[in-house]
């Protein structure tokens, strides 16, 4: 997702189709400021989409600079920040599963997306360099720092959003979701398998899971669990924890009818709306959601 590429947003394209999946799936197996400390405790990396970068979208007052990565604070910074850990942030706006291990595919506006060959890596810098994928990055990373104390990812949102735009049906049919799901969680397989058994990494693995875009809107919250579950399902089967994302926007939310733009959770908009992207008191959420999985020492 990034300024003039992405017509769409991926997190509400993705909640919204997925609502018609409900039984379909069955039992599956305020952000503070950049964190600066003088002596961090270790190393932490931070994979996935938008979400994960800390996007912002042009229309945001103030607008945003998307030529200085480091002034987009996400989740993973205020992770940072509270474990004193040191962040290396791969994350990329418009991310899929696929896209973060198979380099060439299309992405929802990492580094191309449907009928473009332009993403946002094409144009912008990211909070870290890195040739290939994301996940050739992480390998690396996992190599050069073998004392890595924490890996979280949060990915899967674009997956559908790709699917309505490149089917016919717009991913309407329960075959063409049920494959969605399908493909996410045999990527999400790949990506783990790396990690633990290529990077050989034994540390905490944290998913988050999406957040609802509305709490009172039945289809809304379905979807997002439906594809919350095959996230959760693929994470545990690999040791990993899962943060409850919709579950931290779920209490304010509903304390505002329902809805986490009026609770103050996602991005206001000039015109009184609200971007389908955390604000920094729900990116404080996310990280809440995160350190609550993790081992107390």
């Amino acid at each position: 997702m990034m300024p003039g590429l992405i017509r769409r947003t991926a997190v509400g394209a993705a909640v919204a189709v997925l609502g018609l999946v409900a039984g379909l799936v069955s039992a599956l197996p305020a952000s503070a400021a950049p964190a600066h400390w003088p002596a961090p405790r270790g190393t932490y990396l931070a994979l996935g989409d938008s979400v994960a970068f800390g996007y912002v979208p042009p229309q945001a007052v103030p607008p945003p600079n998307y030529h200085d990565a480091s002034s987009f604070i996400g989740y993973p910074e205020d992770v940072a920040r509270a474990l004193h850990l040191r962040v290396a942030n791969a994350a990329c706006p418009g991310e899929t599963t696929a896209s973060l291990f198979m380099r060439g595919v299309v992405s929802n506006g990492c580094e191309n997306s449907p009928g473009s060959s332009t993403g946002y890596r094409t144009q912008y810098p990211l909070h870290v360099f890195y040739k290939g994928t994301q996940l050739r990055f992480a390998l690396k990373y996992l190599a050069r720092h073998p004392r890595t104390r924490l890996v979280t990812i949060n990915i899967g949102a674009n997956d559908v959003f790709l699917c309505q735009e490149t089917t016919k049906d717009h991913c309407t049919s329960q075959k063409e979701l049920q494959g969605v799901l399908n493909e996410i969680k045999a990527n999400l397989t790949t990506i783990y398998s790396k990690i633990r058994h290529v990077a050989h990494y034994r540390g905490p693995l944290v998913a988050l899971t999406y957040y609802s875009l509305s709490y009172s809107d039945p289809n809304q919250v379905v979807g997002t669990e439906v594809l919350n579950s095959v996230i959760a399902s693929v994470t545990q089967a690999f040791g990993g924890k899962v943060a409850d994302g919709f579950a931290a926007f779920e209490g304010p939310s509903n304390a505002a009818g329902g809805s986490p733009c009026k609770a103050g959770l996602l991005i206001k908009l000039p015109d009184g709306t609200c971007n389908i992207h955390p604000s920094a008191a729900g990116h404080l959420l996310l990280a809440q959601a995160i350190e609550k999985v993790l081992p107390r020492k």
